[in-house]
């Protein structure tokens, strides 16, 4: 039996009627068999102080490390601020990714998606994808998931109603399983030859 998908879903927005977490809730819901999503609140998360890390390290960074380390995958969903990634997902990886050398992201499988204004948080999508590099994150490419007029997609209860962009996200959430399944595998083989 295959062990099940652990993603970790992170929104960059902390307002509580917000559609960027509404879309979290949504892939959660959406997910194929074998995959949990669980949503971080990352509002408690101070920003990123070399001061208070290590051993004095807030515990909101604390328990947000452990929840990364454990999942398999994250899920990240920012809104567009300025044409970039919003303050409040950059921080929560910057916390991740220190101290250096000891970042819970390496290696990581992860997707985008976002719930923004004419393009759709593209362009925060695209400086995500450049950090991810650096974080040495292995972001899937497709379904890329931009949703665009958003108001009509998603009901006065904040549920996303709209049925191709639910079939987007449940494609988006397959990849992601997928993807992560053949990294884990990849991995466990390299041990495999690595033992020999």
């Amino acid at each position: 039996m295959t062990a099940p998908i652990r993603v970790l879903g992170l929104s960059g927005s902390l307002r509580r009627q917000s559609l960027n977490t509404a879309l979290l809730r949504a892939a959660a819901e959406l997910a194929p068999a074998g995959v949990t999503v669980e949503i971080v609140d990352l509002a408690g998360l101070p920003f990123y102080n070399q001061d208070i890390d290590g051993a004095d390290a807030p515990a909101a960074a604390i328990d947000l490390r452990a929840r990364l380390k454990a999942a398999d995958a994250v899920l990240l969903a920012s809104p567009e601020y300025n044409y970039s990634i919003a303050p409040v997902l950059k921080n929560a990886l910057d916390w991740a990714s220190r101290p250096y050398g000891q970042s819970v992201l390496d290696g990581k499988p992860a997707a985008l998606l976002g719930v923004g204004g004419g393009m759709g948080t593209s362009r925060a999508q695209y400086h995500l994808r450049q950090v991810g590099v650096f974080l040495n994150m292995h972001i899937i490419n497709k379904p890329e998931i931009f949703v665009v007029n958003a108001p009509g997609k998603f009901d006065d209860a904040g549920r996303l109603v709209d049925e191709p962009t639910r079939a987007l996200v449940a494609q988006q959430l397959t990849a992601l399983r997928d993807w992560t399944r053949l990294l884990q595998a990849g991995r466990a083989a390299t041990s495999a030859q690595a033992a020999e």
